[in-house]
C-alpha cells in the first residue's frame, strides 16, 4: 500500500475515534443533568419541610400563648369584677362613716357648750355650798376647766370626767368625812379637826377638843357652840374617821326653813 493510502486510512480511523468519543460524551450528559435535578428537588423539598416544621412549632407556640392569654384575661376579668365589688362596698361603708362623722360633729357642737355650762354651774354650786373640803373641790373644778382646752382629751372623756365630778358632789350629801385644817378665830389661825355630816352640818373642833364651832349657812360664818355639843362633835369626828360605831348625836343643826 502506498504511503498516501496509509495516511488516509489513519486519518479516517482517528476521525472515527473522535466521533465515537463525542457521541459517548453526548450520551452521558442527560444522565448527569437528571441526577442534579433530582438532588436539587430533594434539597428544596427538605428545606421546605424544615420551614414547614418551623412554622408548625411557631404556630403551636402562638396557640399556647393565645390560650394562656385568654385564660389570664378571664382571670383578670374575674379579679377586676371582684375588686370592683370591693370598691363599691368600701364606698358604701365610707358613706356610712361620713354620715356618722357628720352626726358626731353635730353632736359635739351641742355637747361642748353644754359641758361648759355644766362646769360653770358646778363652780357656782361649790362657791355657794357649805365650804367643806373647799380647796379640793375648787381644784377639781379648775382641772375640768383646764381639761376643756386640752386637745389630747377626747370629747367623750371630757364629758365623763364632768359627770364624775357631779357624782362626787352628790355623794358628799350622803357621807361624812373628817380632816385637819386651819380655822380663822379672832384673827388667829387655829388648827382644828373639820367634820361634815352630809350637807346637814359642817363642824370644827380644836385639837385639844375643848372648843367647837359650826358653820352658819345663813350668816356664812363660823359660830362657837356651847359645851353641850362638845361630846357629840367629838363622836362625829371619830365616826367620820371610822373610829366609832354609828350612834345618836346631838349636833347644832339649823332648823329647816318653812316653805311659803
Amino acid at each position: 500500500m502506498s504511503r498516501l493510502s496509509k495516511r488516509s486510512t489513519l486519518a479516517a480511523a482517528l476521525a472515527g475515534a473522535f466521533m465515537f468519543a463525542g457521541s459517548a460524551a453526548f450520551a452521558a450528559d442527560p444522565l448527569v443533568s437528571s441526577q442534579d435535578v433530582e438532588k436539587n428537588i430533594n434539597d428544596a423539598a427538605a428545606a421546605s419541610q424544615a420551614k414547614i416544621d418551623k412554622l408548625s412549632d411557631q404556630t403551636r407556640d402562638l396557640i399556647g400563648e393565645y390560650r394562656s392569654t385568654v385564660a389570664e384575661n378571664d382571670n383578670l376579668k374575674i379579679y377586676n369584677d371582684h375588686i370592683a365589688k370591693l370598691i363599691e362596698s368600701q364606698q358604701a361603708e365610707m358613706g356610712r362613716y361620713n354620715k356618722q362623722i357628720n352626726n358626731i360633729t353635730k353632736t359635739q357642737q351641742g355637747v361642748v357648750p353644754l359641758m361648759y355650762k355644766m362646769i360653770d354651774t358646778l363652780e357656782k354650786f361649790v362657791a355657794l355650798d357649805i365650804p367643806f373640803e373647799k380647796e379640793e373641790r375648787t381644784q377639781r373644778v379648775q382641772k375640768l376647766k383646764d381639761m376643756m382646752e386640752d386637745s389630747a382629751v377626747s370629747t367623750s372623756e371630757k364629758y365623763r370626767r364632768i359627770l364624775e365630778a357631779y357624782q362626787i358632789e352628790v355623794e358628799y350629801g350622803s357621807k361624812s368625812s373628817a380632816y385637819q385644817g386651819v380655822l380663822p378665830v379672832d384673827g388667829k389661825q387655829l388648827s382644828v379637826d373639820f367634820v361634815h355630816v352630809g350637807r346637814v352640818a359642817f363642824l370644827a373642833m380644836s385639837l385639844d377638843q375643848k372648843n367647837a364651832w359650826f358653820w352658819n349657812k345663813e350668816t356664812k360664818a363660823w359660830e362657837k357652840v356651847g359645851d353641850e355639843y362638845i361630846t357629840s362633835i367629838r363622836e362625829a369626828v371619830k365616826l367620820a374617821r371610822g373610829q366609832a360605831a354609828p350612834n345618836l348625836m346631838k349636833l347644832p343643826i339649823e332648823a329647816p326653813e318653812s316653805a311659803e
